[in-house]
């Protein structure tokens, strides 16, 4: 693809303020400064980022408990999200949602879900509201691989193909289902093989090169958007840290985990744009000490919030 260089910068970019975001928030939570857990999205930049470029305010997304690299991408603000995280009254939801439920709608963004396979249904229904609106909008749905053996998956897939709805799955395998690896969990190898019992297209890119991610969210953004309905996107990536932050972990095959940490996405990207005369190590330097500023003011704004009150107990409960 012959893209220009502010949108590749941009790719880049997006990526570095993710991973920046995240290796800032491990080393928070080992300081016990952020309560409850926290999964991290780092190593998976490249999906959230190729997927989310194609999207405006006006199209919704849906994600999951390793949210943050979703909501970073779609726009969401640093501030809010850090605040969040401290569980400070100027976070997100106020400082009771924590990690997994930062929301904002007001730019699309309908909720990390600590449930698994939660985000496909909500999905679903947003891209129906999208398409009963008739105004453009689409919807996507981010989810592991473990949610592609829930029945949540199934009955959204079913139903949005029935429908021609405008949604786009993206399935994120990084191919452990907390502890799960995909190789016993399921008898198929390619995920993306389910969408043809559903008569959507189905595909599988490197979910660690964003240029690939980007051009295949391209086509399936497009499908939605021009009515033609629905389309499963799988991503294949490997996540940098445990399941959340501070478990043994156990279960993952060293020798593997170094092959995959190999081809971490954003140094692969890097190389790239240097070698293709995009911008030079300079140019990404600067780009990196951006982001690490902003997210130390996003610390600094969290930790200067207030608490919560306690009269703010039941507040925000039910709506109203």
């Amino acid at each position: 693809m012959e893209l220009d260089r502010d949108l590749l910068l941009g790719l880049y970019s997006t990526m570095v303020k993710i991973r920046t975001f995240e290796m800032e928030a491990a080393e928070l939570f080992a300081s016990s400064l952020i309560p409850g857990f926290v999964h991290l999205y780092a190593g998976e930049e490249a999906i959230a980022t190729g997927v989310c470029a194609h999207l405006s305010a006006s199209d919704y997304i849906a994600s999951t408990h390793r949210g943050h690299g979703h909501l970073i991408a779609k726009g969401g603000n640093l501030n809010r999200m850090m605040a969040e995280l401290f569980a400070k009254r100027t976070g997100y939801c106020k400082g009771k949602g924590g990690s997994m439920h930062i929301a904002d709608v007001s730019i699309g963004i309908l909720g990390a879900n600590g449930i698994v396979g939660a985000s496909l249904p909500i999905a679903t229904g947003a891209g129906l509201a999208c398409k009963l609106k008739g105004e453009g909008a689409i919807s996507v749905c981010f989810f592991g691989d473990g949610a592609s053996n829930r029945g949540t998956f199934h009955e959204s897939l079913n139903l949005a193909s029935a429908w021609e709805l405008p949604v786009v799955y993206v399935c994120e395998n990084n191919y452990y289902a907390i502890s799960s690896c995909q190789r016993v969990a399921m008898a198929i190898q390619d995920i993306a093989e389910r969408a043809t019992g559903y008569g959507i297209p189905g595909v599988s890119v490197d979910g660690n090169d964003v240029l690939a991610v980007f051009e295949a969210a391209g086509e399936a953004v497009k499908r939605a958007r021009t009515g033609n309905g629905a389309s499963l996107l799988v991503a294949n990536t490997w996540r940098h840290r445990g399941h959340f932050e501070g478990e043994p972990e156990l279960y993952r095959d060293q020798e593997e985990h170094k092959l995959w940490l190999a081809k971490d996405p954003i140094p692969r990207f890097e190389a790239q744009l240097i070698e293709r005369g995009i911008a030079t190590t300079e140019d990404l330097r600067a780009i990196d000490r951006n982001w690490q500023d902003e997210v130390r003011q996003a610390v600094l704004f969290a930790e200067e919030s207030p608490d919560p009150a306690p009269d703010e107990l039941y507040q925000d409960v039910y709506a109203e």
